[in-house]
């Protein structure tokens, strides 16, 4: 039955993609171009397109419109291509979700943990220092190339700390003033 393909597909690009949806798109050509001829090279470039424009994860827009596209070769009814998308849909995101629930599992079993409390007060420090890194290396020169930019950083830093401005409207005067000044 296609539908129980649908789900294998999707639910094995779901367990073996790490890195977010663009990583995805590799593997989701591979199973249904390729392997399964499912859609067209044509199709799946048109479905990468439209799953670019629409709000959401790439690959699981993907999944919805490769889902919903196969259900409709076969001449099915809307309401069983609607079926189709949410199986895809629902395949790629279940081993994420069972990976999260079993870490959230894990937390709540071993939060009050002596040993797990050490692991995380070490891991704090180190996640600090991640953080920081990535920071000072988006303020090198080579990424605020110019006086402007610093001018930006500053305002925003003090907008937000000084007059506690909501973040939002920190980053829209932010895009308006960087707008303006180049």
């Amino acid at each position: 039955m296609i539908y129980l393909e649908l789900f294998f597909t999707f639910f094995v690009i779901g367990i073996f993609t790490i890195g977010g949806g663009y990583a995805m798109l590799s593997l989701i050509q591979a199973q249904v171009v390729t392997q399964h001829n499912w859609i067209s090279e044509q199709t799946f470039t048109d479905i990468v397109a439209i799953s670019q424009m629409t709000p959401g994860p790439i690959g699981i827009n993907s999944a919805t419109y490769i889902g919903y596209s196969v259900i409709q070769q076969t001449g099915a009814a809307q309401w069983m291509c609607i079926l189709g998308s949410f199986t895809a849909t629902f395949a790629i995101v279940l081993p994420s979700f069972i990976i999260v629930l079993a870490i959230c599992r894990a937390y709540s079993r071993f939060s009050s943990s002596t040993l797990f409390k050490g692991v995380m007060s070490g891991l704090r420090p180190a996640v600090i220092g991640l953080i920081g890194a990535a920071a000072i290396i988006l303020i090198t020169p080579d990424n605020f190339p110019d006086w402007k930019s610093w001018v930006l950083f500053a305002a925003a830093v003090a907008v937000s700390f000084i007059w506690n401005l909501n973040p939002i409207i920190t980053i829209i005067a932010g895009g308006i003033a960087g707008l303006l000044l180049y």
